[in-house]
């Protein structure tokens, strides 16, 4: 009975927790679309004074709101449990759709001269930008006061167990939280108030796994499986359940097998560097010439990089270290053993003589990178894409897939820059370039752009 109860509560917290997420939405959604109206009558007309008097009562736009909030219970917003970013991209894709379909609507019933297109523009711009700031926030309130946080349990203390503890941890949005491993599921029988499992251990067999099911067929409310299967690609990845065979398998995608989806990636790698280029400029005559005045040397370092197909190309950087930095290097690998270690594994130096104290700067910044964007615009590189490394690198490190890593142009920024930069070992490098490579996407791009950006600002892990 004492189980019962405890369960009932834990289901009662949860649907409270939506009630409120729910409720929030509303009320966002609701100021939002206030806050709009506001703008289009107080602000808009300084900078236009020829546009129309706005007269229109505000409850006429109300139905806007229903529209986004059913599209967002639609999509799952309140029955998922998603990443940040992946609630991110729910976020974003319902209030793109609110704006097709409200423009369809309008159209159809020839009701658009009653309404403002730019309140409606400004209000799903106000949506982009608020919705993932404030949801995020009101969630991890909640989670602070363990509403809607769910109880984690996994099966088998393995490897795989142990990252996907690191894994949710490492993602708050999910309000996951691991209580512990056991080592046998017949323990589960003794433990109260847990509805999801993960199963981590290989040992445990399909049968198994339905025996947890059909025995428990309300307790459980989520069972995750962690497959001993790696190195596939898994973003855009489908299951296709064969019913009359009662089997189903893994459609796995590669995304850039397909020309189109290149093509777009090297459209926009053109386009964004174009519009780029003029604001960059100004930063980059004066990064030049702090340069000249402070050391001797060329401002611009350029060094043989493998690009796409194996082609060697020339890498540009600002010239950030002396110009006798080799002999620099030889010098200290020889006289400090845990230097020459730290080299060995990473192929950098936390703390480098060969550096200028200008190139300190520009490496914390990531500005030495900047001529790169020359690179992108002659097709040597991506925006974003894997490290660009040297031939001796690629041999050394990345071997067997060294060919993996060829079938696209390195870039300017990648998942090794959002991830730790020079903290990572060079094992994890190559692990994220060939991942990146396997599971690439526009919305994983975007992802990385974005996350460069919060890198870049905090200088973290660079060197």
């Amino acid at each position: 009975m004492s189980s019962f109860l405890k369960l009932d509560f834990s289901n009662f917290k949860k649907i409270f927790s939506i009630f409120v997420i729910a409720t929030f939405d509303l009320l966002l959604l609701l100021f939002l679309l206030y806050l709009s109206i506001v703008i289009r009558i107080k602000i808009v007309p300084l900078f236009f004074s020829n546009l129309p008097l706005f007269d229109h009562p505000f409850k006429r736009y109300l139905w806007l709101v229903g529209v986004h909030f059913g599209i967002m219970i639609y999509e799952g917003a309140y029955s998922k449990r998603l990443t940040f970013w992946d609630e991110v991209k729910l976020l974003w894709k319902s209030t793109t759709l609110t704006g097709v379909i409200v423009a369809i609507i309008l159209f159809v019933s020839k009701q658009a001269f009653a309404y403002s297109r730019l309140v409606i523009l400004i209000w799903l711009f106000l949506n982009f930008i608020s919705f993932p700031i404030f949801r995020t926030k009101i969630k991890k309130i909640l989670y602070k006061f363990r509403l809607g946080k769910e109880k984690v349990l996994i099966i088998g203390k393995t490897e795989n167990g142990i990252k996907f503890m690191k894994a949710i941890e490492a993602e708050p949005n999910l309000g996951y939280e691991v209580v512990g491993f056991i080592d046998d599921k017949s323990e589960l029988k003794d433990i109260e108030e847990i509805q999801t499992i993960v199963i981590s251990d290989p040992n445990v067999c399909d049968k198994e796994i339905f025996q947890l099911f059909s025995k428990n067929p309300t307790r459980f409310r989520t069972i995750f499986h962690i497959p001993e299967v790696k190195q596939i690609p898994v973003i855009g990845t489908e299951i296709r359940y064969f019913f009359q065979e009662d089997i189903f398998a893994l459609e796995l995608k590669n995304n850039l097998a397909n020309p189109s989806n290149y093509f777009l990636k090297r459209m926009i790698d053109y386009l964004l560097s174009l519009i780029l280029l003029p604001f960059i400029m100004p930063l980059f005559i004066f990064i030049a010439l702090l340069i000249k005045m402070t050391s001797e040397g060329p401002v611009i370092f350029s060094h043989e990089r493998v690009g796409k197909s194996g082609k060697i190309f020339k890498c540009y950087k600002f010239r950030t270290m002396y110009i006798d930095a080799e002999e620099k290097l030889k010098q200290v690998l020889e006289s400090n053993p845990e230097v020459k270690a730290e080299w060995e594994t990473k192929y950098k130096l936390t703390n480098d003589p060969r550096v200028t104290p200008i190139g300190k700067f520009l490496r914390k910044t990531s500005l030495d990178e900047l001529p790169q964007i020359f690179n992108v615009l002659k097709g040597e590189m991506s925006l974003i894409g894997p490290r660009p490394v040297t031939k001796e690198e690629l041999d050394k490190y990345y071997k067997e897939k060294a060919e993996l890593y060829c079938l696209i142009p390195p870039g300017i920024t990648g998942l090794w820059q959002v991830s730790g930069r020079s903290n990572l070992t060079y094992e994890e490098r190559v692990n994220l370039d060939c991942w990146y490579i396997r599971n690439w996407s526009l919305w994983l791009d975007l992802v990385i752009l974005l996350k460069t950006v919060k890198v870049v600002l905090k200088g973290e892990g660079a060197c």
